[in-house]
């Protein structure tokens, strides 16, 4: 079976707006996520989650397609023509990367691992 999507991100203008808008469409309950700093809203139901927050020049939502090995899929994307960056930690949640096929399309990729550390402070 191939990846499957785990989360989507909702980059909004008016994230007030849009959480209202998904809640009432997508019938999520989303929430503050808890990252102090970081205005960062969630939903997480049925093995499927997503977010909404304040945009930051991008468009569109992002895809994160789940991995069992990050390591391995940056090395495929970019072998097969994309762009990957180096993965990020999420500390005690896992490793995400931000990635964009070869016609430019941006996704990211998103691998669970609770044993991430915080940041050194």
């Amino acid at each position: 079976m191939g990846k499957k999507v785990v989360h989507v991100e909702f980059p909004a203008q008016d994230a007030d707006r849009a959480q209202r808008f998904w809640a009432a469409v997508g019938g999520w309950s989303i929430q503050d996520a808890g990252m102090p700093g970081i205005d960062y809203r969630m939903f997480q139901e049925d093995g499927q989650g997503g977010a909404i927050y304040p945009t930051m020049g991008e468009g569109g939502p992002i895809v994160y397609f789940g991995s069992d090995d990050i390591d391995a899929d940056l090395a495929k994307v970019r072998e097969h023509g994309g762009e990957a960056e180096d993965k990020q930690p999420i500390p005690h949640v896992g490793w995400f990367a931000r990635c964009k096929d070869t016609e430019g399309n941006p996704f990211s990729l998103f691998q669970g691992d609770e044993s991430v550390p915080p940041p050194a402070a």
